[in-house]
């Protein structure tokens, strides 16, 4: 669909002349495009950027609807008892201004450091890039061995399961799990450390005007902060005695001396 859309051509014609690869209405496959689950974008299509917006709010739609057969919570516990080596990694969003960038967080059980990306909108296909960045930066051996288990919520950006759980030749690179329904207590790690975030990006605060830079910045602090719970180390201590500094640098991530830490707004002005 994508690539006969950026050569000119409609949805309409596309769907006509390929009867057989298409199970879905055209309204449908218009709904996904606006929704950011294809590459295909409405600026591709001079039509409908011509077409005056309604009111409504853009729907999401899942792309798999039986995402969750075989990663439920009770399928993640089983296989943390089969593999009780690996790391596991508890994966959110925090929302800034409603329709807004949104953040796409990864919190490593191990060590508390908390990873976190700028997405220009919370979809599916949003979050497939952020993994599919990560691969090229680490490689497959390291982005398996950190990200062996992902556990997250049944948010419409985590639908796709199979697009985060494999690269683009086919090969596994983790594994996803989901969350019970309103159970946000199943991953408290990375509820917990969103309150840092929210310290520097308060609740309703817009995120538009941030860059990934900013972001890293941002995480540099949270992650320099000392923990009770880790003996009074920091996050990006733990993490580098266990995986080493040169993945944190890759990542953009740097410490931060204990006096010169800011959590509070001001940090980003400060910075620029």
């Amino acid at each position: 669909m994508s690539p006969l859309i950026k050569k000119g051509q409609s949805i309409h014609h596309i769907v006509v002349n390929n009867p057989d690869e298409f199970t879905i209405s055209e309204k449908s496959l218009y709904r996904y495009i606006a929704g950011g689950l294809l590459k295909a974008r409405n600026i591709d299509m001079p039509r409908v950027l011509r077409l005056k917006p309604r009111n409504s709010k853009p729907l999401e739609h899942k792309v798999d609807s039986r995402c969750r057969i075989g990663r439920t919570y009770v399928d993640f516990n089983a296989f943390l008892q089969q593999h009780s080596d690996v790391s596991v990694v508890e994966m959110d969003t925090v929302i800034g201004r409603p329709g807004g960038k949104v953040l796409l967080t990864f919190l490593f059980r191990s060590s508390d450091l908390m990873l976190a990306f700028i997405m220009d909108r919370k979809t599916s296909q949003a979050v497939i890039d952020v993994f599919d960045w990560l691969y090229c930066v680490l490689g497959h051996q390291m982005f398996s061995m950190l990200f062996h288990v992902i556990l997250t919520d049944n948010g419409s950006e985590f639908s796709n399961p199979t697009a985060l759980e494999f690269d683009s030749e086919g090969q596994r690179r983790t594994n996803i799990f989901y969350c019970d329904p309103r159970a946000s207590f199943q991953k408290p790690n990375v509820e917990f450390n969103h309150e840092f975030i929210r310290k520097i990006l308060p609740k309703g605060s817009s995120f538009d005007n941030l860059t990934q830079p900013d972001i890293d910045l941002i995480m540099s602090h949270i992650n320099s902060y000392s923990r009770a719970k880790l003996n009074d180390k920091s996050p990006f201590e733990v993490f580098s005695f266990l995986y080493g500094k040169g993945i944190l640098e890759k990542l953009g991530l740097r410490k931060i001396t204990s006096n010169e830490i800011i959590l509070k707004p001001r940090l980003l002005r400060i910075s620029r």
